[in-house]
């Protein structure tokens, strides 16, 4: 392996460390306009805040239609298995969340076959369990998404900014992968400039007849 690859690996593995460890998750809000007869996906995302740290978590969806008081328990995610709970949606939800893992930190739904009748407030709740080495923290999140349910398609003013806030966060996550990048090659660099010097200092000069 020559000296050029040796000093480009650490540069490598710092950055991938970097962006899995805290930029692999972007907490989107999810879009509230939803059309009959179409599939609608309801977003939820909870990002974990220490990526290094093993975590598992359970998801659970609340609905409450238009007109209504009371939240309805409609359906539920726990050990890679989901479940519908409430009749009206039997067959109408399918789990678009975090796939082969217990750590989830994405937890939509999605709605096929859209009615009127679907037009109200849906809770997302996550409760997440964190395993430290010596004990385990408990935690959960709370999330309100209000859809308005219209008979044919219209792009209203939440989806467009809906969309162009998803547009920045990736652009920001972007930007903050590059300074970490130049982060990482200053501090490789004053390190290999660090050990040249060393190097220099201990290698005894020569001295010619």
């Amino acid at each position: 392996m020559s000296a050029v690859q040796l000093l480009w690996m650490p540069l490598v593995l710092c950055v991938v460390h970097g962006g899995l460890s805290n930029g692999a998750c972007v907490e989107v809000d999810s879009d509230t306009e939803a059309v009959v007869g179409q599939g609608f996906k309801l977003g939820c995302i909870s990002c974990k805040m220490r990526g290094e740290v093993e975590a598992s978590a359970t998801v659970d969806w609340w609905f409450m239609a238009k007109g209504e008081s009371e939240f309805s328990h409609i359906y539920s995610y726990a050990d890679m298995v989901g479940m519908v709970n409430d009749e009206r949606f039997l067959d109408r939800l399918d789990w678009m969340g975090s796939k082969n893992t217990f750590d989830l930190q994405d937890g939509s739904i999605y709605i096929v076959n859209v009615t009127l009748n679907d037009t109200g407030t849906y809770r997302c709740y996550f409760d997440r369990t964190l395993t430290f080495s010596y004990y385990e923290y408990r935690t959960n999140t709370t999330k309100y998404i209000t859809i308005n349910v219209a008979p044919k398609a219209s792009r209203g003013m939440a989806s467009i900014l809906s969309e162009v806030m998803m547009y920045v966060s990736i652009i920001g996550l972007q930007l903050w992968l590059l300074v970490e990048m130049v982060y990482c090659y200053r501090k490789i660099a004053a390190a290999g400039e660090e050990a040249l010097r060393e190097s220099a200092a201990k290698t005894p000069l020569k001295l010619h007849p």
